[in-house]
């Protein structure tokens, strides 16, 4: 698509109705109904292309990748319609219908050979991967602290801070999924994010990787403990809880405290390279074979990634 086109494209962004976290993930009906499109938007063009099932079939499994909707079914497309001011440009309504029931609505705006689109203010190339999948071989992954079977088919990185609320509720569905829902299928790479906004939380990643350095087991412990402290631990206090915790593992602590500064504080400014790289900026951000899930992991859009990748190594080993 040649940039005049890109640029016609990005000029519709104002006829979007519902951003994409939002809308995709189930957003009120209300919401979307009072940013409906005006009426001269869906205006049916006659020299629209008519709908060609295999097509719409292929955008639906684009939309329902990109946004980790977890059933193809949820999803329906309108009728082609005219970009009115835009010749050459059509226009789509997406439905989108969660589990109570509830449809929101958004729109699609293609380019002439549908190609290129946009949707809730993002171009997308409906020629590219729909999974936006992630190459991660560049980030450091080896001597990492890791959850679940060496072999497991599955790899999923998590790029998670001590003081985020979320990722402390993250962490307990994560063992769960490790070691039972999905075991000895799936294997967690923890990596340490810890955020500028958050001013104890690299002080506690330092420690938990100088404690994995004396003992892989530590790690899991300190996160643990971390993740159910947070509402107690502070900037000033940080090193007191840090302390205390260590004793209880019998690590070393002169030792602890030696590496926090160097090695430790090294392999954290590590992880966090390695995650600018990839774009992470909020967290939990999980990459599941690549394939990037943000937010909370307790929702069906993880399972659903997690499954189509499972089904995807079993198709490969039976060829």
């Amino acid at each position: 698509m040649n940039s005049f086109s890109v640029g016609r494209l990005l000029s519709l962004r104002r006829f979007v109705i519902v951003a994409a976290a939002g809308f995709f993930a189930g957003a009120a009906i209300a919401a979307a109904h009072a940013q409906s499109p005006p009426p001269e938007m869906l205006r049916v063009n006659p020299g629209a292309p008519p709908s060609d099932q295999a097509r719409d079939a292929q955008v639906i499994d684009f939309l329902q990748k990109r946004f980790k909707i977890p059933s193809a079914n949820s999803i329906r497309l309108g009728p082609m319609t005219a970009a009115p001011g835009f010749p050459g440009l059509y226009a789509r309504e997406v439905f989108v219908t969660n589990d109570q029931g509830q449809t929101g609505k958004s729109l699609l705006i293609l380019d002439k050979d549908q190609r290129h689109a946009i949707v809730a203010q993002a171009v997308i190339d409906l020629t590219k991967d729909p999974w936006d999948r992630q190459d991660t071989s560049n980030a450091h992954l080896n001597d990492r602290p890791v959850l679940g079977a060496a072999d497991a088919p599955v790899t999923i990185v998590e790029f998670a801070d001590f003081e985020c609320p979320y990722c402390a509720h993250a962490f307990s569905v994560m063992e769960n999924d490790v070691n039972n829902t999905y075991n000895g299928k799936v294997k967690l790479i923890f990596k340490n994010y810890p955020l500028n906004v958050h001013p104890w939380a690299i002080r506690a990643a330092e420690a938990a990787e100088c404690a994995r350095l004396q003992n892989p087991d530590a790690f899991w412990k300190l996160a643990r403990y971390f993740y159910d402290n947070q509402s107690s631990i502070t900037p000033k206090n940080v090193d007191d809880h840090i302390g205390k915790i260590a004793d209880t593992l019998k690590l070393d602590n002169t030792a602890l405290k030696a590496c926090m500064g160097t090695a430790g504080l090294a392999r954290v400014k590590q992880d966090q390279a390695d995650g600018a790289l990839l774009h992470v900026n909020s967290t939990p951000t999980f990459f599941i074979d690549g394939i990037p899930v943000v937010g909370l992991p307790d929702n069906k859009a993880m399972q659903y990634v997690i499954d189509a990748e499972l089904k995807n190594h079993d198709a490969q080993a039976s060829r």
